[in-house]
């Protein structure tokens, strides 16, 4: 009889947006004439760059001819890509990353789930709260994250509360912790971090030997100068941290599947003997054993983001979604909402009014203005008050929301 991994029976039975499919579904059954508009999932509108539409095109015509063809590629991903990111990503912001740290992957949501298998069960962790739900449910599912509380918090894991009391800036753990997940800008309060202010958790990392997964899949979003793109803009953090990227976002990959890892040959954990072992030959294995690789096809596609028409055509989406923040900003303030985000990042975290909890928020948005949120709870303990809204959608659904809630007497 085959027995089945017990730490997967602590999830909770269905994904955050699955939980929120099945309510907007019965919405859509008992009023089925009613015009919704969807800002609670991340998913992107604008079509992919022409740049990248191009290059896939030409790709399938190599795949056509035998003289051009391509099978099996590299499980760390071709070199033109990595080439290429080093060159645009991170050498012109005067940081150095050699082709052997960077790993081609389908996408962030994959690797930031996986990246947890290089280490044993038993280590210690912080999260920032709220913060994007695969973090915590991917280490509860290798037995991380110990048992669930009554009030939605896990027993070995430290949360750091993000709140509108400490301008959803994080503190430092108290204590010394294993592994530490950071998401910069921030998914969902699309918050970010200062240069001075990301220098703190490096340091940390330093002084206390912890490694950090640095999630910057929202980074070409960012607006203000001192914000770091990188979390190795920061002197050290080649030596204790992981980032991870994403294609979905910046260039419309949400169906392609692309994005890449950085692990540096400096990054290392310590085996029970005390011997320190680099992560980044640790990752490769991993790879090799489990991944084919992103296809040919998308991987070409991904290297005409970095052309110059596929930078100019990626920041003209970049900066349709930031308008379409902006005209979120603006109406729900003007409503009278308390609003946050939507400067560096295309998320608006939004307070509940009255002391409505996010759940009851979300189902007061949903029958009386037909506007789908994201209830921040569903990010963690600390999100519950607000409600993530997401500025991917079109623009007229964005400007009719708006004019919604503005008539809205909530």
């Amino acid at each position: 009889m085959a027995l089945v991994n017990e730490h997967f029976l602590k999830l909770s039975n269905s994904y955050l947006f699955s939980d929120i499919a099945k309510k907007v579904h019965a919405f859509n059954v008992v009023y089925p004439k009613a015009k919704l508009i969807r800002l609670g999932i991340g998913d992107v509108t604008r079509p992919l760059p022409p740049a990248c539409i191009e290059a896939m095109h030409r790709a399938v015509d190599e795949l056509a001819d035998a003289s051009t063809f391509h099978g099996y590629g590299p499980e760390q991903g071709y070199g033109f890509l990595i080439d290429a990111i080093i060159k645009h990503d991170f050498t012109k912001r005067g940081i150095s990353i050699s082709p052997s740290e960077v790993f081609i992957s389908d996408g962030a949501k994959s690797d930031t789930g996986n990246i947890g298998e290089l280490l044993r069960w038993d280590n210690s962790m912080a999260i920032t709260d709220p913060v994007y739900p695969v973090y915590v449910d991917s280490n509860t599912m290798c037995g991380r994250t110990g048992s669930l509380d009554e009030n939605g918090r896990w027993s070995n894991v430290t949360y750091l509360s993000c709140t509108e009391e400490n301008g959803f800036i994080p503190a430092l753990p108290n204590h010394r912790v294993d592994l530490i997940y950071l998401c910069y800008p921030n998914n969902p309060t699309g918050t970010t971090l200062t240069r001075d202010q990301l220098k703190l958790w490096v340091d940390y990392a330093l002084e206390n030997d912890t490694l950090i997964v640095f999630d910057a899949a929202y980074e070409a979003y960012i607006t203000e100068p001192d914000v770091p793109h990188s979390i190795y803009e920061i002197r050290g953090a080649k030596k204790v941290a992981i980032e991870i990227r994403s294609f979905s976002k910046t260039a419309g990959f949400t169906g392609v599947r692309c994005g890449y890892t950085v692990v540096p040959k400096e990054v290392t954990a310590s085996d029970i003997k005390g011997n320190r072992i680099p992560l980044n030959s640790l990752w490769n294995r991993r790879q090799c054993t489990k991944f084919n690789g992103a296809s040919y096809i998308t991987q070409r596609g991904a290297e005409a983001i970095y052309t110059p028409e596929g930078q100019q055509q990626v920041k003209q989406t970049i900066d349709y979604y930031m308008e379409n923040a902006r005209i979120m900003r603006e109406g729900l303030t003007d409503a009278g909402f308390k609003v946050y985000g939507g400067v560096n990042a295309p998320y608006i975290w939004l307070k509940a009014p009255k002391g409505m909890t996010s759940w009851n928020f979300f189902e007061k948005l949903l029958y009386e203005v037909n506007v789908v949120g994201t209830p921040g709870v569903g990010f963690g303990p600390s999100g519950e008050g607000y409600l993530r809204l997401t500025a991917f959608g079109k623009r007229e659904d964005c400007q009719e929301a708006m004019q919604r809630i503005r008539r809205w007497k909530f």
